[in-house]
């Protein structure tokens, strides 16, 4: 027991020395959760980059400040098939981004989904116009959830039609 109570002394007056700033425990996980979403839309981010520079897309997005913790991004190919998406997606609708790679944006609309916005947003891709619309989705679980979303067709430095990303969050 003595040697506990020369620990904890020896303990306090090192800490009563140090200038560093104490925390309670308590507090690490949230900063892990956050840390985590940080990591997460840095990832995200950077694969962005990536696919931008391998595609040679003319844009004048910045990643940097585009994506955030509430903002899912989408990316197609021509012919609508999801190419990319932020791994944040699962916090929206229940979908990981890997459960979507392949599939169209479709598989998230249903029964209560507006037939005329969806009308509206396939003419705009249609002509490769940008377009911003609130549709009625659906999560994985089934429950429904409004969407904003923001569609920009993407061109390469050549002009030529290459993919198209979608900015969303839960309206």
């Amino acid at each position: 027991m003595l040697e506990f109570k020369n620990y904890d002394k020896s303990f306090s007056i090192y800490e009563s020395n140090s200038n560093t700033k104490k925390m309670p425990l308590i507090s690490w996980d949230f900063y892990g959760d956050f840390l985590n979403q940080l990591n997460k839309i840095i990832s995200d981010q950077n694969q962005l980059e990536l696919l931008a520079t391998l595609n040679s897309w003319k844009t004048e997005f910045n990643f940097n400040n585009d994506i955030d913790v509430d903002t899912v991004v989408v990316v197609t190919c021509p012919s609508l098939k999801i190419v990319f998406s932020t791994k944040n997606m699962v916090r929206m609708n229940g979908y990981h981004p890997e459960e979507v790679l392949g599939m169209s944006p479709k598989m998230f609309q249903g029964e209560a989904t507006c037939l005329q916005t969806s009308k509206e947003i396939g003419l705009a891709v249609q002509s490769k116009q940008p377009f911003e619309k609130t549709v009625t989705n659906y999560r994985k679980d089934g429950l429904m959830y409004r969407c904003h979303i923001k569609g920009f067709p993407i061109f390469n430095k050549s002009g030529e039609l290459i993919n198209f990303i979608a900015f969303e969050k839960a309206a």
